[in-house]
């Protein structure tokens, strides 16, 4: 095993499959355990994943992977629509499609780069967003969104005799994808997407994408065409993000334009810049920190915070509710705001790296501890 993958990468991979696969048990106690939300942590991690195949690993920092995300929703559910409720001929379309749409893009963005690159992703994000929004109407329903009908012709299901006598939802070998077998459905695809990037990240091809970043302009005056590889990087991240697409449909099986806005973008930017860019599990963790403040901390009112304060004298708890409302809620925002500021400030390379500086502050006390004490020898 270890000719096929390093010792250490193998033990990161369990350790994380572990956790994946066990988040239903550990995150209940922090009221995150319910199945729509870890579907969510599921998807955005696939997300923030193939995102930093491109900004973390390439060095491009891209605003508008949200189109590709987009793509991928569309593509699902009109898979849904015509040929089968089955999700993984839909997830094998919307990858397709996404990877499609990802070139054609990539090939017009990575004509120039920096600053440059990233406003031409955000225009054509911009550009797809208005596209679905109101020009391709016919074929994304406009602000309505792209939903699932009885009257959908199916032809893979018609052709089989499936018929379905209520709303048609997505399926994977007749288990409707809801619930926690959603769950593990999309822990599946997160746990092969890390491990595809862990492989691109130590492989020749990864090796190249690094050199990319750390310095292009050289590579470009030895002759070596660095283009291809970026572009093959575009399209590969563009991929993760139509996956998720598809898996967002699977489970909540609507397509709406709302999902290529800019602000998807740039989430998936904050996510990956607050675990940690360059990281393998770093992105992860970022988009699973972002989704429960936005799940958890938005679901928070006055009355649950005045609960939570009532140990403190009258006076001083209405004080504390009314400081701390601001924080939760509709002011969700703002405490993901602080959280960003201060990671950023103390740990630029975000959570990962104050996960490295405990690894090596361990290791020195362990290291400390661990030698003989000096005796003093009396002078002869």
């Amino acid at each position: 095993m270890n000719n096929l993958m390093p010792r250490n990468d193998l033990f990161l991979l369990l350790g994380f499959t572990a956790v994946v696969l066990t988040m239903p048990i550990w995150l209940a106690p922090f009221g995150a355990g319910y199945p729509d939300l870890l579907q969510r942590f599921m998807i955005f991690g696939i997300f923030a994943v193939g995102f930093n195949i491109l900004f973390g690993l390439t060095g491009y920092l891209s605003f508008g992977h949200a189109a590709f995300f987009g793509v991928g929703s569309y593509a699902a559910v009109w898979s849904f629509k015509l040929l089968t409720l089955d999700a993984i001929p839909a997830m094998i379309f919307a990858v397709l499609i996404s990877g499609l749409f990802a070139l054609l893009i990539g090939f017009l963005c990575l004509r120039r780069s920096g600053i440059y690159f990233s406003i031409l992703t955000l225009a054509f994000a911009q550009m797809s967003y208005n596209l679905a929004y109101s020009v391709l109407t016919p074929i994304t329903n406009g602000e309505t969104g792209l939903q699932l009908t009885i009257n959908d012709p199916r032809v893979l299901d018609a052709a089989m005799g499936q018929g379905f006598a209520g709303q048609p939802v997505p399926t994977l070998l007749g288990q409707q994808m809801s619930g926690y077998a959603g769950f593990y459905f999309c822990a599946g695809f997160l746990i092969l997407s890390f491990f595809i990037a862990q492989r691109i990240a130590g492989s020749p091809f990864g090796m190249m994408l690094k050199a990319i970043k750390s310095n292009q302009t050289r590579m470009q005056f030895t002759g070596f065409n660095t283009r291809p590889y970026a572009l093959s990087a575009f399209v590969i991240s563009g991929m993760y993000a139509g996956l998720a697409g598809a898996l967002l449909a699977v489970t909540d099986p609507l397509a709406g334009a709302e999902r290529m806005q800019w602000t998807a973008s740039g989430e998936v930017v904050l996510m990956t810049i607050l675990g940690g860019v360059g990281t393998l599990v770093g992105p992860v963790i970022g988009a699973w920190i972002i989704k429960y403040f936005e799940n958890i901390l938005s679901a928070l009112n006055d009355n649950i915070l005045a609960r939570f304060w009532s140990f403190l004298p009258d006076g001083v708890a209405d004080v504390v509710v009314k400081v701390t409302s601001k924080f939760v809620g509709d002011g969700w925002h703002l405490t993901l705001g602080l959280v960003f500021v201060i990671i950023v400030i103390f740990l630029p390379g975000g959570i990962m790296e104050g996960v490295r500086r405990l690894a090596a502050l361990f290791r020195r006390s362990g290291s400390s501890s661990a030698k003989p004490s000096a005796r003093t020898q009396p002078a002869e």
